[in-house]
């Protein structure tokens, strides 16, 4: 099965490219939703963070509260560090279990950090969605209704956009119309079967 890794920096579209596949029948791994399922209430990720964080990144109910912590280790480079740490092996097992369980001709999974991790090297393509940093930012502040400060800070701690793009095999561009995402990942999706010798 061809594995493609699908990245981009925060706020570039890449839901909507994710998605798109989806409405292709291409299985779909989101490593954004198994990141909140290894920090669930009653997970050993979960635990992990309240021993390293404290029980103030935690909610009223006993669950973590995101936007806390996310505001702490955006604001400290170290802090961040131990975050991933955490994290980062409980979600690539996860992964690589749902990769191994996954049918068809190819699957997409959807990895925000791929280079920052060396997540490529368990996978066979590397897609990046690319828009413009100030597009970035200007989504992501609307998207998350922060200031441009937390959100210059969340573009500043992942590669920058140069890095990603050397880091593909394919590209989006997701500056325009949703038609000309769209047209893209039709395109890519013919390839893709093309590759996996379904077509």
């Amino acid at each position: 099965m061809l594995r493609v890794g699908l990245t981009g920096g925060i706020a570039s579209g890449k839901s909507v490219v994710a998605n798109r596949f989806a409405e292709f029948g291409v299985t779909l791994i989101d490593t954004d939703s198994i990141a909140r399922e290894v920090v669930a209430a009653g997970e050993p990720g979960l635990a992990a963070i309240v021993e390293a964080f404290g029980e103030e990144v935690l909610d009223a109910h006993g669950e973590l509260e995101r936007g806390k912590l996310r505001a702490r280790v955006f604001a400290d480079a170290g802090e961040r560090g131990r975050l991933e740490q955490i994290l980062h092996p409980r979600i690539r097992a996860r992964t690589m279990a749902a990769m191994s369980a996954a049918a068809g001709p190819y699957l997409i999974v959807v990895v925000p950090l791929l280079v920052e991790t060396n997540f490529a090297e368990l996978v066979d393509r590397v897609l990046v969605v690319d828009c413009p940093e100030e597009r970035q930012l200007e989504r992501l502040v609307r998207r998350d209704g922060i200031g441009e400060t937390e959100a210059r800070a969340m573009l500043a701690a992942q590669a920058d956009r140069k890095t990603r793009l050397a880091a593909a095999d394919d590209v989006i561009v997701n500056d325009g119309t949703l038609e000309s995402t769209y047209r893209q990942v039709a395109a890519l999706h013919r390839r893709y079967l093309a590759l996996s010798g379904v077509c």
